[in-house]
């Protein structure tokens, strides 16, 4: 029997773990990246939680000591460098790229595919094609939209739906241990360390370096900082020395002198100061924040998943988490419907499915990270305008979140029903399922 066909498009992180697991489940899944390139280069660092990890042993990925890095103490450092707060924390801290090259390595080398860049989705009763930029065209029974945030997929399908910018930034920048002077590496290298400016959030971490290594004189340096800029201001970062505005991001090579000057420049002027110093031998770049919820994730025999379907903001460091469980939850409903016999077919019972259980789980996370910035969100207001949370915040309360992290995804998970997906068998019968239309009009 020839095994069903996959198209999944976006080779990053959620697209490499579809694959991966809809492979387990006896469907032949071939990745499709835009890019020329491999993208290893292109990732930085990655929190970690318990549904990643074991959805990645699922897909065969021994997510063992060499993943991650795991600092002792939470702390936080006051603009003179002092540690006005520490807790213990148990955190694995990853890099992207490491777990990128570990998925990418255990899938057949013909089965990922770059420089294909999509340019629409045609679909009928039998099946669904891909129609590239390129002018070839790939037959599947199933397409998975995992293109990420500017999802040409869902572009096609919700044109309506954008990214909503959140008012600010985040600042981005890696370095290699043999980069950073001993002395402040030893005093840094044990701590998830936090800086906390008057409208503003940094953490830092040691992380996996560039060559995906975890051993002594190897290992990496991640720093994020959030900082709000108004939409003007952001115009303005976003246009690169040659006057040409970049407004869905500019490129980090393209990033203005100036602009670096003027970030290196106030790094030193508000964080701690062994922070600062890491900062000002980087190179660092900015990634806008936004967020976005998708009314529907089917669409026939179309899904959208990852931050093509719904786009948090980083804060629960949950992305990945978010685009494996919708992995795991695709080809568990897609296996588990083979038993339903109803005039849509056991894959529209499965993609019904899908869409029912990820919807609201997707919606939770929006939401929990918006609350989570809604402090950052503010700092682009009047004062006069802002609610009293939006005015104070308390700096004990940051950290816990961030040391407790992982509970409150598991919360989520567990609040939606989630929790088994990560397991290697999961029993759902789906009896409730209900095909979806080929135009994928009905949402769950």
């Amino acid at each position: 029997m020839t095994p069903r066909r996959a198209l999944v498009i976006g080779g990053s992180l959620g697209g490499l773990i579809a694959a991966h697991l809809l492979r387990s489940t006896g469907w032949d899944a071939t990745v499709f990246e835009r890019n020329d390139e491999e993208l290893a280069s292109r990732g930085v660092g990655l929190g970690t939680h318990p549904q990643l990890i074991a959805i990645l042993k699922r897909a065969g990925i021994d997510f063992d000591e060499t993943m991650g890095i795991k600092p002792t103490r939470a702390v936080c450092l006051d603009s003179s460098g002092k540690i006005l707060i520490e807790q213990p924390t148990a955190r694995t801290l990853s890099g992207w790229s490491r777990l990128y090259r570990a998925l990418l390595d255990a899938l057949p080398a013909q089965t990922y595919r770059l420089g294909k860049r999509l340019a629409r989705v045609e679909q009928d009763g039998a099946g669904v094609t891909a129609i590239f930029a390129d002018g070839t065209r790939e037959r599947g029974d199933l397409l998975v939209g995992a293109d990420g945030i500017r999802s040409t997929v869902r572009a096609q399908f919700l044109p309506e739906v954008q990214p909503v910018y959140a008012g600010y930034v985040a600042w981005r920048a890696s370095i290699d241990e043999a980069d950073v002077p001993p002395d402040l590496w030893r005093e840094m290298v044990d701590l998830y360390a936090f800086c906390l400016p008057e409208g503003e959030q940094l953490i830092s971490y040691a992380v996996p370096g560039r060559d995906n290594d975890t051993a002594v004189g190897r290992r990496a340096y991640n720093i994020v900082w959030y900082r709000p800029v108004g939409r003007d201001a952001l115009a303005d970062i976003c246009t690169d020395a040659a006057g040409r505005h970049h407004a869905a991001g500019i490129p980090p090579p393209l990033i203005r002198p100036d602009v670096i000057a003027k970030i290196k420049a106030d790094a030193k002027a508000v964080i701690a100061p062994q922070i600062a110093e890491i900062f000002a031998r980087t190179t660092p770049f900015f990634q806008p924040i936004y967020d976005l919820i998708s009314p529907q994730i089917a669409f026939g025999r179309v899904v959208l998943a990852g931050d093509a379907a719904f786009v948090a903001r980083p804060h629960a460091g949950a992305g990945t988490t978010k685009a494996a469980l919708d992995a795991a939850c695709l080809a568990d409903s897609i296996r588990d419907a083979r038993s339903i016999r109803d005039a849509g077919g056991d894959l529209d019972a499965g993609l019904a499915h899908y869409q029912r259980m990820q919807m609201p789980f997707g919606r939770a996370l929006v939401e929990v990270n918006r609350e989570e910035g809604a402090y950052l969100s503010a700092q682009t207001k009047p004062k006069a305008d802002r609610s009293a949370a939006e005015l104070h915040r308390d700096i004990g309360a940051v950290v816990r979140a961030h040391i407790d992290r992982s509970e409150q995804v598991g919360d989520i998970v567990a609040a939606h029903g989630l929790t088994a997906l990560a397991g290697a068998v999961r029993e759902s019968p789906l009896a409730d399922a209900r095909p979806l239309s080929p135009a994928g009009r009905g949402v769950g």
